[in-house]
């Protein structure tokens, strides 16, 4: 597995619009680099995201990109 710089970069290309960090204690954080509406929040939008490792963060990205998909 690459190192986190890397993993970094690749999940914020695949995610634009998503800053990747990892705290202190190794788990792995995703925030919006833009505001979200109240009717986003309200529809399950969420300004952070935190997973155990890289591919559980992909997951979790992966589902509010979808949340975003199905809106009209």
């Amino acid at each position: 597995m690459g190192d986190f710089e890397d993993l970094k970069t690749a999940i914020e290309r695949e995610f634009p619009g998503w800053l990747v960090w990892r705290s202190d204690a190794g788990r792995w954080y995703a925030t919006r680099s833009g505001d979200l509406t109240d009717a986003q929040l309200q529809a399950g939008y969420a300004m952070t995201v935190a997973a155990d490792d890289a591919e559980g963060l992909r997951v979790l990205l992966r589902d509010q990109s979808r949340r975003g998909a199905a809106e009209p």
